[in-house]
């Protein structure tokens, strides 16, 4: 586990362990405020089929800023079944909080997040699902009714012990309320579900002494589970549980200002905004918004583990057959098809001529080009761009390039406007930028600060197009 005190304003700062095979350990993110206040710990990702989750606690890290209190979030608690798009590859995470052999592979992880519950600075735990069809209190039909787990904040008991927050229903009711002020549909309506966990006295209760939330009550912490239905799309899932996020918050005093419209299109914009890694000490910087499903001949650094930093806690690179899988949560956004090459630090940057006025660019950056670039030479060094081809060129330097004059197929984007210029130095590999073709005026954009993302192809996260009104098992 590794735990990160971030600024939600700037680029996350994520470098993941290497070898990348490794590792995929979950990751603690601290939202302090510096002024006194409650704290709350969010938890997504527990099972690995549940987007909703993992993907609202991402977006608390990247587009919120805590004003007072703190926040403290675990988006990917269990990495490897996101990965894998599974409930859990090791068997259900979150039916092992009573009692778990240290043999089980998980043993680890379940020690680490039980210790940050307990620990004496966390005063409240909401623990994030997506949950199948309706909760009802009364039987409407079989997707709307008392057995289904969608649309409702769920308590193991109505009371505690603990002095500070004796009242657990009364608390989700409040959550409650505040999520129905924004309903898209009557339908979607949230509800308090009770499992009455401590009777132990039907199978689902035995069941939920097993969980996360039954542990944290039973340590002295207030908990909640929060549950959108998976009847959704992932955006509209994350709506909801934001909004009983920052119901939640209101109640623990906790202050925020959010970075996004509380809409479904804009939690959708907001997860898509955010989807960038750089290598190798900034050398290389790639916006994956809109990926290529495959990128080859990649520059990778000769006898080192790949070192990556994220724009977004939920990506990680995968080890592969002959290759390297990029994953955004449970998404493959694309695959590196590596090239190795000793590299060279003697050189930081780029000099180019671009629509007639020069620039001279860090490595890890994208530009923008309305009409042409033209890179110029340095002794000793070598312009490859990748698409470009110019017969009897050792090197693509000093030559006007317009996008028609590249091959679309070898964008790192599908719409053909994103390719690779990379440097060498003698047989080194020195460093890329990446030149963006669009239409208007020079706009130079530093590593993870990307204009805005056109519409992906790839459908990242499934519009939620209507707007709000105004005003499986857990």
């Amino acid at each position: 586990m590794k735990t990160t005190l971030l600024t939600v304003w700037a680029l996350l700062a994520l470098v993941l362990a290497s070898p990348v095979q490794a590792g995929l350990d979950f990751t603690l993110h601290k939202l302090d405020s510096g002024k006194p206040g409650k704290t709350l710990l969010v938890v997504g990702g527990i099972q690995g089929d549940e987007p909703g989750g993992f993907t609202t606690a991402a977006l608390i890290i990247s587009h919120y800023k805590i004003t007072s209190g703190s926040v403290w979030v675990v988006p990917n608690l269990n990495f490897p079944s996101i990965i894998q798009n599974s409930r859990g590859i090791y068997g259900d995470m979150n039916r092992k909080f009573e009692d778990l052999d240290p043999s089980d592979p998980e043993y680890e992880t379940v020690a680490k997040i039980k210790k940050i519950i307990t620990d004496e600075r966390v005063d409240l735990i909401a623990h994030l699902h997506d949950g199948s069809g309706f909760y009802r209190p009364q039987r409407q039909d079989p997707l709307r009714c008392p057995e289904r787990w969608g649309q409702c904040v769920v308590i193991d008991e109505e009371r505690t012990d603990e002095p500070r927050y004796i009242e657990l229903a009364a608390m989700a009711s409040r959550v409650v309320e505040r999520v129905n002020e924004g309903l898209y549909d009557p339908e979607h309506a949230y509800h308090v579900k009770n499992t009455l966990t401590r009777r132990k006295d039907t199978v689902m209760a035995k069941e939920m002494a097993k969980t996360l939330t039954y542990y944290a009550i039973n340590n002295g912490k207030p908990a909640f589970g929060i549950e959108a239905s998976k009847e959704f799309p992932t955006a509209m899932r994350s709506y909801y549980q934001l909004r009983a996020i920052e119901g939640f918050m209101d109640i623990l005093g906790i202050g925020y200002e959010r970075r996004f419209p509380m809409t479904a299109e804009g939690v959708d914009r907001a997860a898509n905004s955010n989807v960038a890694l750089s290598f190798f000490n900034n050398k290389i910087f790639l916006d994956l918004a809109d990926a290529r499903d495959r990128l080859g001949f990649f520059p990778f650094k000769k006898d080192a583990a790949v070192e990556y930093v994220p724009s977004n806690p939920l990506m990680a690179v995968v080890g592969a057959k002959n290759a390297y899988r990029i994953y955004y949560g449970n998404r493959n956004l694309t695959e590196l098809v590596p090239e190795y090459f000793e590299y060279d630090d003697s050189e930081h940057d780029l000099t180019l001529l671009v629509d007639g006025g020069t620039v001279t660019v860090p490595f890890g950056r994208i530009i923008s080009v309305g009409r042409s670039f033209e890179v110029a030479g340095k002794p000793d060094c070598r312009v490859n761009i990748i698409g470009y081809s110019r017969p009897g060129a050792a090197s693509e330097e000093g030559i006007s390039v317009r996008r028609e004059d590249v091959s679309s197929r070898f964008s790192v984007d599908r719409a053909g406007r994103v390719y690779r210029v990379e440097f060498y130095k003698k047989d080194k590999f020195a460093g890329m930028v990446l030149v963006r073709f669009q239409d208007g005026g020079k706009d130079l954009r530093m590593a993870g600060q990307t204009d805005k993302t056109p519409e992906s192809r790839i459908n990242l996260f499934e519009r939620a197009t209507a707007e709000p009104p105004t005003g499986a098992s857990r």
